[in-house]
């Protein structure tokens, strides 16, 4: 190898070496600026003109230039606010770096918050302009840092109706949605109100364990949980309401504080969130081309009539089924009947259902069963048996007809002076001779033994002296009566108590007979107290936290002491349905709760 060669070898490896680090530098700055993220929060996109946003900046690696944009549209009244937070999480560091500011709007209008700039490594960042809409002033302005408020933004349960227009009898299925920020988590979630469905037939879908799922909520990204799927087929036409469902829900709020390892503190508040309500417009079924056996069954439908057996012995039985399968509201219709000529003797039908109801409705079979004993022997005709229904695919009515049965019964008695006259499609016409033996009318009695009637006058009789004298009696008894019923309600007090007792005992009487029954009475009383407080406070359910009622309570000059009893016993009910509880608890429980609602309706 002479020295030209080994010098451009080497040549080579050192040019090699530079390039490859380079690529090594060029990679990592890309690696880098890939990693950087910043970007822009606000606590609501729609406010009030008199309600405050909160906005945050936020980015994950420190820089330097800070600067904000002009906030037009808006006042700052609080802020820039800076946290820091630091990480260890399995060796990786994690860094946020926050600047918040607090809003208030000077007009309504659309506005839109502008870029903020930030200088990063030596490159600058901006964020994304964030559209936002104010409006009139709100009743009750919210704070946009108020862990209550933030939940209640961010925590949504809707109803999503399959149909909103079907037919009479089609079924539809409701799916309650719990739609839940991912700034927010939640626990302990339960049921505070069922909905009812007073004008459906209504069937719960088991959803078993509850599972997070990705979805959108107005645009936005959210998680939601499936809580609630029920099918329902409507009974009558119009426009039906259905009741709202209503969940109470922990949620845990993210705070400004964080601990030492940079973990965020959350603040947990308990939520009362209701569903949309939902109107539905039923159609009724068409009047045209109705068939007149048509009996109400609205699906896809097949239809049989099965006899166990077509040739037998006389005095033998035999089964003939009348079974309809698919899909439809099977359990909400009554199937054809059976008929039969003379000579079969016809017992009454056994009903049954086989049928499971998913999403998509009544799914199965239903039946009759008749039991038939032929009397003589001969050739027995089973009439078609006719079935209609109305098809929701082609939207039109349907009839189905079975075929013609022939039952011959081979062996067996003759029916004595018959005719048995076959036709050309074998029936048989049986008729029977009624022989009469002169003793038919054995039964009527041609002796009798009649005695005459005494006549008898009301005039100075017992009757007609306890009428005369019973009025004249009555009178001390009416006045005795009418001076205690004055005295009663001239006692203003006792009336309040009695009134209030009688109350008490209205909205706990559920919980009385759930006694023993410890998630049951404890469901039940709270029920009670929270229905008693919509009632008397005309409040709806989805405002019914402790903080509101305490302030509602002390608005209305109710005691301390009683509205520190009646926040005790809903905690108390929260509480005592995942621990044990004895039967006499419960019944000091159900005494205190009589008490503090009738003190409560006495000041009140």
């Amino acid at each position: 190898m002479n020295l030209s060669n080994v010098i451009n070898i080497d040549m080579y490896s050192k040019t090699k070496k530079i390039l490859l680090t380079l690529v090594g530098i060029f990679l990592c700055v890309l690696s880098t600026l890939a990693q950087v993220t910043f970007e822009a929060n606000v606590s609501k996109k729609k406010l009030g003109v008199n309600e405050r946003l909160r906005v945050d900046f936020e980015m994950n690696k420190d820089g330097d230039n800070f600067s904000p944009p002009r906030f037009l549209g808006f006042e700052v009244v609080g802020g820039p606010n800076q946290s820091i937070s630091n990480s260890w999480i399995n060796g990786k560091r994690s860094y946020k770096k926050t600047f918040s500011y607090f809003l208030t709007p000077t007009r309504k209008g659309r506005f839109t918050i502008g870029q903020a700039t930030i200088n990063i490594d030596g490159t600058t960042y901006k964020t994304i302009p964030v559209p936002i809409t104010v409006t009139s002033a709100v009743s009750e302005p919210k704070d946009g840092n108020n862990s209550e408020y933030i939940a209640s933004e961010n925590l949504h349960l809707v109803a999503e109706v399959s149909k909103s227009n079907p037919y009479l009898n089609e079924a539809i299925t409701v799916v309650y949605k719990l739609y839940v920020h991912p700034r927010i988590r939640i626990s302990n979630l339960r049921e505070l109100d069922n909905p009812k469905y007073s004008d459906f037939w209504s069937q719960s879908i088991k959803i078993g364990q509850l599972k997070v799922e990705r979805g959108e909520y107005n645009g936005e990204p959210y998680n939601f949980v499936v809580c609630g799927k029920t099918v329902l087929y409507p009974q009558k036409t119009g426009k039906l309401k259905m009741e709202p469902l209503a969940l109470t829900v922990s949620v845990d709020v993210p705070t400004n504080r964080r601990d030492i390892f940079g973990s965020v503190f959350y603040n947990t508040v308990d939520k009362s969130v209701t569903a949309n309500t939902r109107t539905i417009n039923v159609k009724p079924l068409p009047q045209e081309n109705r068939p007149a056996n048509f009996s109400g069954a609205v699906g896809s439908f097949d239809f049989k009539v099965l006899p166990s057996r077509t040739v037998l012995d006389a005095t033998e039985s035999f089964e003939t089924r009348i079974e309809v399968s698919g899909q439809g509201n099977l359990s909400l219709f009554e199937l054809p009947k059976l008929t039969v000529p003379n000579g079969l003797e016809k017992y009454e039908p056994e009903h049954a259902e086989n049928v499971r109801t998913d999403l998509r409705g009544m799914k199965g079979s239903i039946s009759d069963r008749y039991t038939l004993v032929p009397q003589f022997k001969g050739r027995y005709p089973i009439p078609p048996v006719s079935f209609s229904y109305f098809d929701l695919n082609s939207e039109s009515y349907k009839t189905i007809n079975s075929e013609e049965i022939i039952i011959e019964v081979k062996n067996g008695p003759d029916s004595g002076s018959l005719s048995n006259t076959t036709g050309t499609t074998g029936n048989a016409v049986n008729k029977q001779q009624v022989l009469q033996s002169g003793k038919q009318f054995r039964f009527i009695k041609t002796a009798t033994n009649l005695q005459s009637v005494k006549r008898s006058y009301f005039f100075k009789s017992t009757g007609f002296w306890l009428a005369l004298t019973t009025p004249l009696l009555a009178i001390p008894l009416f006045l005795f009566f009418g001076k205690k019923r004055q005295q009663r309600l001239g006692d203003v007090q006792g009336n309040r108590i009695r009134k209030a007792d009688k109350l008490a005992r209205k909205y706990l009487s559920e919980a009385k007979r759930n006694l023993g029954d410890q998630k049951e009475f404890y469901i039940a009383m709270e029920r009670a107290l929270h229905n008693y407080l919509k009632a008397k406070l005309r409040i709806q359910t989805s405002d019914m936290s402790k903080d509101r009622i305490q302030r509602l309570l002390k608005e209305r000059n109710v005691e301390d002491t009683t509205t520190i009893e009646f926040i005790a016993l809903l905690e108390s009910c929260e509480f005592a349905r995942y621990t044990p509880s004895s039967t006499t608890a419960m019944q000091q429980d159900y005494d205190k709760a009589s008490r503090v609602i009738s003190s409560l309706d006495k000041q009140l």
